[in-house]
């Protein structure tokens, strides 16, 4: 079981690197942000870019891995941005894992002044952003031109460090979703969340984690070739609230077969106000407790 964090991008560089650099030292396997222009939960805060963001922190950490949890076509085109994961992970030597979900509603779906896509549309856009991508940072040249991304005779040189390309971690709860983490993702990423129905937030990652299963032996895949990760923070659990709570929760998702969980740094004022000391106790203490 891997323990990960995600670091929101809220802070001025002088003050976010220690974070960055605090979290390779307390051991977490990987540290996130989040790839927005503003993010609709926090929107009157300050929101700095993740790829730069990214680019810092791998000039202040050494071994840890980083990335986006996630990114999305709501504002990316798959050319550019593949250019800047070739940096990153070039910067980083090779830590750098991306993250990639479909995207929601709200402003950065509007930002470029086009209307909100249709439910479809978001899904058709996310599955060739996905498959753009993923030929861009394994080839050194691409042309193609699809319903919605065109790359013509795109340069990807000299290629990525990690190979054949960055670790893909692909968000799905849904069949569309599923069939797409089973095609190109190394990582499945899936929020904790009670906000949907009467199913707790087990139940629906149980459930999920079937479909997934499903998705991968239709493509011939096993589960162990994926990492199953659990994204904290959006449910009425409280595995924050002290060690106990969390060795708890975290067995619990490791039973269900989770192999990575993803708690959010302590942030004042916000819905992730944790209390900082037992976060660290968490962090040192109560992996500890769970592999032994």
């Amino acid at each position: 079981m891997k323990l990960s964090t995600v670091i929101l991008p809220i802070e001025r560089w002088l003050n976010s690197k220690e974070k960055w650099r605090r979290a390779e030292e307390l051991g977490f396997h990987t540290a996130y942000t989040y790839d927005h222009l503003s993010w609709q939960r926090l929107e009157n805060r300050p929101w700095f870019g993740a790829v730069p963001t990214l680019c810092a922190a791998a000039q202040v950490t050494t071994s840890m891995k980083i990335g986006t949890l996630v990114t999305s076509p709501n504002f990316r085109h798959p050319v550019p941005f593949a250019k800047d994961l070739l940096s990153i992970d070039d910067i980083s030597t090779g830590r750098l894992v991306v993250g990639i979900g479909s995207g929601g509603t709200g402003h950065d779906a509007t930002v470029l002044g086009v209307p909100e896509w249709s439910p479809k549309e978001r899904s058709d856009r996310f599955d060739e952003f996905v498959v753009v991508l993923d030929e861009l940072l394994r080839s050194p040249f691409t042309s193609r031109s699809g319903q919605f991304y065109a790359a013509h005779n795109v340069r990807m040189l000299p290629g990525t460090v990690q190979a054949p390309r960055p670790p893909f971690y692909i968000a799905a709860t849904g069949p569309r979703g599923f069939d797409l983490a089973a095609r190109f993702a190394q990582g499945w990423v899936t929020i904790a969340s009670s906000d949907e129905g009467s199913l707790t937030s087990e139940e629906r990652v149980r459930q999920q984690f079937g479909a997934l299963q499903v998705a991968l032996a239709q493509h011939q895949r096993q589960v162990s070739e994926i990492e199953r990760v659990v994204l904290d923070g959006f449910s009425d659990e409280r595995p924050l609230a002290s060690v106990d709570a969390f060795v708890d929760w975290a067995g619990r998702y490791r039973d269900l077969g989770m192999t990575e969980l993803v708690i959010h740094w302590p942030e004042p004022d916000s819905m992730f106000d944790t209390d900082a000391s037992t976060f660290e106790r968490i962090t040192l203490e109560g992996m500890s407790q769970l592999r032994g």
